[in-house]
């Protein structure tokens, strides 16, 4: 079976998504995503070493896009079904580096939100019940990873765009950052229930404890709240896991 261009647009994607920040960072080309959120992330920020996981993110859509372009895959209809929304949040997390380093907030907040919410609900209405391990290790898991991440990813950036307008400023600070955490708290776990691949809620966790780490000092109750958070998403996260295993 000849290869779709449903197939061609995933590579294409993840390939764009991988060159846009290499050649931004290579070229030293507007801002760089740090200088960006730093306009505004006074009121909820992840440490540095958060971000991190694009490098197994990365590394998983590679796989992603060799696995549903095999010929055995190429008429999978799970895998077809998920192609077109993943081709979008893939391909956003290109289009949202080349928006942050021309300091476009309000678009980057659009591009990251389209991002997440076409990825979650493609997971949410298409990922299969029941998946072997290879397919969840080349596919579903890599996209479920992405997912979760650009979930946490929007509140953040949404906040830190509302920080940088002078949106949100003083007292409405410190319930705004209470309010984001707890918003990744409600849609992790809803998602999570829906159910999505349980993998989704990884990230999630992972970057939770970065806001812990991040907001000891400076906002200890909020410190609390993210650390709480992180341990409930985990922890569902990884009970759905042994759910859904033992369903297989």
């Amino acid at each position: 079976m000849a290869l779709k261009f449903r197939n061609i647009a995933v590579i294409a994607s993840v390939a764009f998504a991988i060159a846009v920040p290499a050649l931004q960072m290579g070229l030293g080309l507007g801002l760089s995503a740090k200088d960006f959120a730093g306009q505004g992330d006074s009121t909820l920020r992840a440490a540095p070493y958060a971000f991190s996981i694009w490098s197994v993110i990365y590394l998983g859509l590679i796989a992603y896009a060799v696995w549903q372009a095999l010929p055995r895959n190429r008429g999978d209809r799970a895998l077809a079904s998920i192609g077109w929304p993943s081709v979008i949040a893939i391909a956003g997390c290109g289009v949202w580096i080349i928006a942050s380093s021309a300091n476009w907030q309000w678009a980057s907040v659009g591009i990251i939100f389209a991002s997440a919410g076409a990825l979650t609900w493609g997971l949410i209405r298409k990922a299969p019940r029941r998946r072997n391990l290879p397919e969840n290790l080349l596919a579903w898991w890599p996209l479920a990873l992405l997912a979760g991440w650009l979930t946490i990813a929007s509140a953040i950036n949404l906040l830190t765009v509302l920080t940088a307008q002078g949106l949100i400023a003083g007292e409405s600070a410190r319930i705004a950052g209470f309010g984001g955490v707890i918003t990744v708290l409600l849609i992790a776990v809803s998602v999570l229930r829906a159910p999505c691949p349980a993998v989704y809620g990884v990230p999630i966790a992972w970057g939770l404890v970065a806001v812990w780490a991040a907001e000891q000092a400076p906002k200890p109750q909020l410190a609390v709240l993210a650390m709480v958070s992180a341990v409930i998403v985990g922890g569902y996260a990884l009970w759905r896991g042994r759910q859904s295993a033992a369903q297989a």
